[in-house]
């Protein structure tokens, strides 16, 4: 029996480890086999559950199919009894309803026709308020023509820019800052004079300007008429920058450059835009075409300038307040230095009393540490008797 068939590597296998492992593998087969009979059978079980489940369902299906027909004859019979008992009603609901839209159609009508006259009223009342309106607008017509007579008439009109330019000066620099109608030494009088701080050249504005040639040149029809405008237009506002340079230029009276002031917005436009040979030649003329922003914007530089110059008149006064703020400073160190002198010395005086106490009050306690006999020494040859540690002699002195 322990006879070696076969050796498996180094392992010698013999006739009964053969004969076991037959056997177990034998054993492995019939389980297997005896698996899948059962697996078989259990399926074929299966199967038959599920056709026997699924013959029920069909059964059960087919009642409630039978049922759904019987119950939905029954809802249609029903249904078309509902629906003749509705279609009634419907017929009763259409002519309450129609009796009724009649009856609210009624009343409608009777509120548009009140409302129709109050709108009628209002109306009335607001063309009243129209023709208020072109009252209104007819007094303002006649202002606007009053305006155009007073533009077209050269001294009205330069009245008018004389006025926007004191209104446009009084309002921005304080009142020692301007003069209107300011007299040169020829005679000559300037509309308006501003004087800057630290110069008594004053800085002279006109507010004239000849307008009639703006308004050729806007109302010209024809290439033609617009090109006459355009020459008599450079050559008027030429000829008064020359007059402006002639007559408010005075070397070392007047500043170097003067103000032409133009009341207008749009006609400062219309010359920068189409006339810049004559921007040019007032530059060169020393003379500033301004309109009212940028006469106001210049009004504004020189109140800050003014305002800078009296800062300047009170910095020396400033400068004096503060060495005297400085001076009261050291004198107050100085004062609180001899304070903290003095509280040093009291300090130290105190402190010395301190000691002075403290010794005193060790030497009494040495005093009554010591143990007197029953003869008495005399008072003379008492310091020589005592120890030298209480001290008691130095007391004394």
């Amino acid at each position: 029996m322990d006879q070696v068939l076969f050796a498996l590597g180094s392992h010698p296998v013999t006739l009964v480890q053969a004969l076991a492992g037959a056997g177990a593998l034998a054993f492995l087969l019939l389980l297997a086999v005896l698996r899948a009979v059962s697996r078989g059978a259990r399926q074929n079980a299966e199967e038959a559950d599920e056709q026997a489940r699924r013959a029920d369902e069909l059964e059960l299906r087919l009642a409630d199919l039978a049922r759904t027909q019987a119950e939905t004859i029954g809802r249609v019979q029903s249904m078309a009894e509902v629906l003749a008992q509705r279609q009634g009603e419907l017929a009763r609901a259409v002519a309450e309803r129609l009796d009724a839209t009649t009856h609210r159609m009624g009343e409608s009508l009777a509120r548009s026709a009140e409302a129709t006259h109050e709108n009628l009223t209002k109306l009335n009342e607001r063309l009243a308020l129209v023709d208020q309106a072109r009252a209104s607008l007819g007094e303002l017509s006649g202002q606007v023509m009053s305006l155009r007579e007073t533009l077209s008439n050269k001294q009205a009109r330069g009245a008018f820019g004389e006025g926007r330019l004191q209104a446009l000066v009084a309002d921005g620099l304080p009142r020692d800052s301007f003069a209107f109608q300011h007299t040169l030494a020829s005679g000559r009088r300037a509309d308006c004079a501003i004087f800057l701080p630290g110069d008594k050249r004053p800085l002279l504005v006109d507010s004239k300007f000849p307008l009639e040639a703006v308004t050729a040149f806007r109302e010209a029809q024809t290439e033609e008429a617009r090109k006459q405008a355009q020459a008599r237009l450079r050559g008027d506002v030429g000829k008064h920058v020359k007059d402006i340079a002639e007559r408010y230029l005075v070397s070392g009276e007047t500043q170097d450059i003067a103000l032409m002031f133009v009341p207008s917005e749009s006609v400062y436009a219309e010359l920068h835009e189409h006339f810049d040979e004559v921007i040019q030649q007032a530059f060169r003329a020393r003379v500033v075409i301004v309109s009212p922003s940028l006469l106001m914007l210049a009004v504004q530089v020189v109140q800050a300038i003014c305002k800078d110059a009296r800062m300047r008149e009170q910095a020396d006064l400033i400068r004096l307040e503060c060495g005297r703020l400085v001076d009261d400073v050291k004198r107050l160190r100085d004062r609180v230095g001899n304070l903290q002198k003095h509280f040093g010395q009291v300090n130290e005086d105190v402190a010395q009393a301190l000691t002075s106490a403290d010794k005193i009050a060790r030497r009494g306690e040495r005093i009554e540490q010591l143990e007197f006999g029953e003869a008495v020494p005399a008072q003379a040859e008492l310091p020589e008797l005592l120890p030298t540690p209480l001290g008691l002699r130095g007391a004394a002195e």
